[in-house]
């Protein structure tokens, strides 16, 4: 059966044998004869744009290669931030860590406390956690969202030094389930109900390790291309968005069985 090319492959057709006729005609003329001028540019450009105009399906496919090279460029460099950065994401003497401590899976998250996706992303982390006992949670502050969530991430990583084991996801699932805008005083008031130190804690807040856990958290951030949240590192794997809690299950299945995302 034959095959009716594709317009990209046809546009590419075309140029190829413009360019042998003009080799061909070349080699055809007798020995000392004037080669004829190759086309101008305007000639060239009248062709192109002829061709375009009855093909303009042409367009369109190459937008879908540039977005697929694009995408697999950005893949590419996300997994060599990733393993580059590998220490500082599951180690890092900034995490707060919730679940397993000693998982074999971990799942590195990316939020914002006035995020509404990471809100939603709440509930499925949760059940994860409570239905995998092998499972183990790094929480990263990454208040893209604005001052008040700035403030509202300072109040948090400086609760940190009074919290114990599930106490620190407690304090994560309170402020993020808090009502209306996440800033310094509901999140102070969160750490009040929970019987923390408030005079420490805002003393506490200016500490030098706070900003060096939310500064690391927006490089890290950066380096892998985080445009919002959530977003989630699991293996080598970055998941964007509220993906639902069957999806990251099922990555985290697939990772703890073969080490990618997809077997």
């Amino acid at each position: 059966m034959t095959m009716t090319p594709r317009p990209f492959a046809r546009f590419r057709r075309l140029l190829a044998v413009l360019a042998l006729a003009g080799g061909a005609a070349a080699a055809a003329l007798p020995a000392g004869a004037q080669q004829p001028p190759a086309p101008n540019r305007a000639t060239i450009e009248t062709i192109v744009r002829e061709y375009l105009i009855a093909n303009p399906e042409v367009i369109q496919e190459a937008l879908q290669e540039l977005e697929r090279r694009q995408q697999e460029a950005q893949k590419s460099a996300q997994l060599n931030a990733v393993k580059a950065e590998k220490a500082r994401l599951l180690e890092s003497p900034h995490n707060a860590v919730a679940g397993n401590p000693n998982g074999d899976i971990t799942i590195v998250e990316f939020f914002d406390y006035n995020c509404g996706y990471c809100k939603r992303a709440l509930q499925d982390v949760e059940a994860l956690v409570k239905a995998d006992p092998n499972l183990r949670v790094v929480l990263k502050d990454f208040p893209v969202l604005g001052p008040e969530s700035v403030e509202a991430s300072m109040v948090a990583v400086a609760a940190r030094a009074q919290l114990k084991g599930d106490k620190v996801f407690e304090f994560h699932r309170r402020l993020m389930e808090s009502r209306g805008r996440a800033n310094k005083d509901r999140a102070l008031a969160v750490a009040k109900e929970m019987g923390l130190d408030v005079a420490r804690l805002q003393k506490d807040m200016d500490a030098p390790t706070v900003r060096a856990a939310l500064q690391e958290a927006v490089e890290l951030g950066d380096k892998l291309g985080l445009t919002g949240t959530p977003a989630f590192v699991i293996g080598e794997e970055v998941v964007f968005g509220a993906v639902g809690q069957e999806s990251l299950r099922n990555t985290v299945a697939a990772v703890r069985k073969c080490g990618r995302a997809l077997c």
